[in-house]
């Protein structure tokens, strides 16, 4: 990656091989505070007079199940503190009511989860905006970066929700909220331009512009690293109704390294016979050229690689519908008939919406402007360094159903099993998970709860520990629909069960039988010996979707009921086990 240009900034070719070298080596964290650190030289005010034109210190909070909402307030403070502003940076989850009164001026990062949920950090300090006596707030300034997915109907709620909550509460508003979508680095820099453009000069920017986030070793979703596919292999057994496969891919040359519990973005092309469908049903020339960000390029091309086509968004029918004569869709989106138009959606795709709307004349270009780019997708790593080194493992479930008389598939998952040969390449980049980390006592006990492809990172994490030697006892809860067809990685947990290095094996197929079991219920069943676990020290781990997430952490509640405890002891129990670093959730 090229760091400086000396065109640019003017560097003889000794200092930009200093600069290179001093850069070389240094992880994200350090690379984002050392761009703030270097721009503060730049500033125009001294730090002493922006410090007291704010006159009190901001505090910015975050929100996070993925790690993105810390990552970006992580980039807000080193800037903030590099311009000499008074900074502090919290989780949501140990901030208290007594520090909402008291702060004066204060900055929100938080993201949005499952049904329009606030993460797991984030829900006492909504509800102790919301529910009961709601602190009085006049005289406090605030500004909130939301983060989602417009796939969803409920997008941003979180973000929406605070920023609603502290208004009621008598706060005033620095700026407007901006609600991001998955593609989300240009909104939430412009946004933090324009928090500290109204905190340090009363402008609408700063007079220098914010550094740009430094990707980790050189590969984002802008610079992919493409990873030769080794291997590929079915895990699903004969006669079952799933789809899922082991996939090894070659890190060498790329200079990347994961730990257990990282996620690995794919890159992913759409189906190619769904954009040719499209254009087909566009009535659109292939080879027309539309501008994107990546460039000029054919619009075939454009469809293939760079925008989402699959998922129907607010943002795209909010665009659409102005280019569509549709009096319908057009009211609908005015109307923000959310339920309405969700369930239309439902099973639908961006071809439906065109056949069922189409426009007269439409351009390729107005076309494009519609879409958003098309976002990577996000697996959680199977493996470990130490165990494979040089290597990356994925376990994927290839995505088929049929919806209003259609075929579809998932973009990335049928991109990986279908599309990309043995060596061939696959374009990916790592993202740190720091929020789904080993513990860092080796001796510290596990339990370990997955359902599905959610069993991924756990794989990770056994490979990690055996590698280490690690004492540390490792207790696995595994859910999915048969053990004939459906016991992922049935062989490698069962030879760790008689090493002893899994120290228990707890397993739920939820169609063997008549009444449906599920990995909730095995901890239910296991309830004694799951809270002893807890009480000598435990750490908790859990990865799979939104439901069983919540239904875990029902049954974690339930269990700690069950050992003599009040529900609201048995709430803050498990409380006090996230804010320890002992609870960590993967859920999606």
């Amino acid at each position: 990656m090229e760091l400086i240009r000396q065109s640019d900034f003017l560097l003889d070719p000794r200092k930009q091989e200093d600069l290179r070298r001093f850069a070389e080596g240094m992880t994200r964290e350090q690379l984002l505070w050392s761009s703030g650190y270097l721009t503060g030289f730049g500033e125009s005010a001294p730090a002493s007079k922006i410090q007291e034109d704010i006159g009190e210190k901001i505090t910015i909070l975050f929100g996070t199940e993925t790690g993105n909402a810390k990552r970006l307030a992580e980039l807000l403070a080193a800037r903030a503190q590099a311009m000499g502003v008074q900074t502090s940076i919290q989780d949501m989850l140990t901030y208290g009511r007594a520090q909402l009164r008291r702060d004066r001026v204060i900055v929100l990062i938080v993201s949005t989860h499952g049904d329009g949920e606030p993460p797991d950090s984030a829900r006492m300090l909504l509800a102790s905006l919301t529910d009961g006596p709601v602190p009085d707030l006049h005289g406090s300034r605030f500004a909130i970066l939301a983060l989602g997915d417009a796939s969803y109907p409920k997008f941003c709620q979180a973000g929406k929700a605070f920023d609603i909550a502290l208004a009621s509460a008598g706060a005033e508003r620095l700026l407007p909220r901006v609600d991001c979508d998955v593609d989300y680095e240009r909104d939430a820099m412009y946004w933090m331009e324009q928090v500290l453009g109204a905190l340090t000069t009363g402008k609408s920017s700063p007079a220098v512009p914010f550094p740009a986030p430094v990707p980790k070793q050189g590969y984002s979703s802008h610079a992919t690293f493409p990873a030769v596919l080794l291997g590929k292999v079915n895990l699903s057994g004969r006669g079952s109704d799933r789809e899922v496969w082991h996939l090894e891919l070659d890190l060498d040359g790329s200079g990347l390294h994961y730990a257990p519990g990282d996620i690995v973005s794919v890159a992913p092309s759409n189906p190619p016979q769904l954009v040719e469908e499209l254009l087909d049903r566009l009535e659109l020339d292939h080879k027309a050229s539309v501008r994107t960000r990546q460039g000029e390029m054919p619009l075939v091309e454009a469809l293939a690689a760079h925008y989402e086509i699959t998922r129907i968004t607010w943002p795209f029918l909010e665009r659409y519908a102005r280019l569509s004569d549709a009096k319908a869709l057009q009211s609908a989106i005015a109307g923000r008939d959310v339920n309405g138009l969700d369930t239309w959606t439902d099973g639908r795709e961006v071809i439906d919406i065109v056949g069922q709307y189409p426009v007269k004349g439409l351009s390729a270009q107005s076309f494009a402007d519609c879409l958003r780019p098309l976002p990577p997708r996000r697996y959680s790593i199977a493996s470990s360094l130490l165990a494979v080194p040089g290597e990356v493992h994925l376990t994927v479930a290839a995505i088929r159903y049929s919806s209003h008389g259609r075929e579809r598939l998932g973009v990335a998952s049928t991109f990986l099993a279908d599309r990309v040969a043995i060596g061939r390449p696959v374009p990916i980049f790592i993202e740190p998970n720091a929020e789904f980390r080993l513990p860092e006592d080796s001796g510290q006990a596990m339990i370990m709860i997955g359902a599905g492809t959610g069993v991924a990172p756990f794989r990770s994490f056994l490979q990690e520990r055996e590698a280490l030697g690690a004492a540390g006892n490792n207790w696995l809860f595994f859910g999915d629909r048969h053990f004939s067809t459906d016991f992922l990685y049935q062989r490698e947990w069962l030879r760790w069960l008689r090493d002893g290095r899994l120290t228990r094996l707890d397993v739920a197929f939820s169609r063997d039988q008549e009444r449906k079991i599920y990995v909730q219920d095995r901890l239910r069943e296991r309830a004694g010996d799951v809270f002893a676990w807890l009480e000598e020290g435990a750490a908790v781990y859990v990865c799979g979707a939104e439901a069983m997430g919540r239904a875990v952490h029902q049954s974690l509640v339930d269990i700690v009921q069950s050992a003599g405890r009040t529900q609201v002891q048995a709430e803050e129990y498990i409380l006090e086990l996230k804010q320890t670093g002992r609870y960590h959730r993967d859920v999606y």
